[in-house]
């Protein structure tokens, strides 16, 4: 039976040690600032700019919320964006996706100053990551590295598999465990014989988007799962699942993540430890180490 990775409790941990490296700051009269940008119409994006306001106040730093009409055009979007850009006490930002079908996201996200790209998902960031320069990382796949060093240590010559290719997860996640000397495997819903090439591997990350896709019979005993899907399902009652049928995999795997608990509460963290970074850029000061 796989040990239960538990991404609550390490979230937890590391929102309080970010708790503690804000208050310092404030002993020097520098208050993070985050500014969630939301436009009006999806609910669940509603739920989780709420939910990522709240941390952002637990942990001391200055949360600025800015809610738009659902019909904003994609021109007031980017005055709100610049805007915040030039606002000094601002030193993270954020536009909640997905974005109404009036506003072109990319050109959204890469009006965002890089250097206050919490998200990651900027063109130079990207550019950065790929290229060992110190970026902002999507904070997905950094939560992922991390639960995976705080699991396996080192991740030396280990054979990893990601299960899904977007700019979001799949593509940074590869580029984190090339710089940890992986040999890494980018696989999707097009692959050939998926199976095979997930039972060779030593860590399986599963962000394909497809309820419990990877079964238990695909994985290598004693296998690494990092399960970053969450998929709202009707099964006779409402529940969440992952990309990995857990009851099965869980059996094998040497560790693996659940769903809910695993990868989602990291995902927060890990966008205030980028706004953190931020700060420590933006006023020259030494960055913390976390992991």
């Amino acid at each position: 039976m796989g040990k239960l990775i538990d991404g609550k409790k390490f979230a937890d941990n590391l929102c309080n040690k970010i708790a503690d490296e804000v208050t310092k700051l404030k002993h020097k009269n520098i208050t993070p600032g985050l500014a969630v940008v939301r436009i009006e119409g999806d609910p669940a994006s509603a739920i989780y700019v709420n939910m990522k306001a709240k941390k952002t106040k637990e942990v001391g730093m200055h949360s600025a919320p800015k809610i738009l009409d659902k019909n904003t055009s994609q021109n007031d979007l980017l005055k709100v964006v610049e805007e915040l850009n030039n606002d000094k006490s601002i030193n993270g930002i954020l536009v909640q996706l997905p974005l109404p079908k009036q506003i072109n996201t990319d050109s959204v996200i890469n009006a965002i100053n890089p250097d206050k790209d919490v998200d990651g998902f900027h063109a130079i960031n990207t550019g950065r990551l790929w290229t060992n320069i110190d970026s902002l990382v999507p904070c997905t796949p950094l939560g992922c590295k991390m639960l995976l060093l705080d699991e396996l240590k080192d991740l030396t010559g280990k054979k990893a598999i990601i299960v899904g290719r977007s700019n979001i997860v799949g593509k940074p996640m590869a580029s984190l465990l090339i710089s940890e000397n992986c040999t890494v495997t980018i696989a999707h819903s097009k692959t050939e014989n998926l199976k095979d090439e997930v039972k060779k591997s030593d860590i399986v990350i599963a962000a394909v988007g497809v309820p419990e896709m990877i079964k238990g019979s695909w994985i290598k005993p004693g296998a690494t799962v990092i399960d970053v899907g969450i998929n709202r399902i009707e099964n006779g009652e409402k529940k969440l699942v992952g990309d990995v049928e857990f009851s099965e995999v869980k059996k094998i795997a040497g560790a693996i993540t659940p769903v809910p608990g695993g990868v989602g509460p990291m995902t927060i963290a890990c966008l205030l430890h980028n706004t953190l970074i931020a700060t420590c850029r933006k006023n020259k000061l030494e960055i913390p180490k976390f992991f």
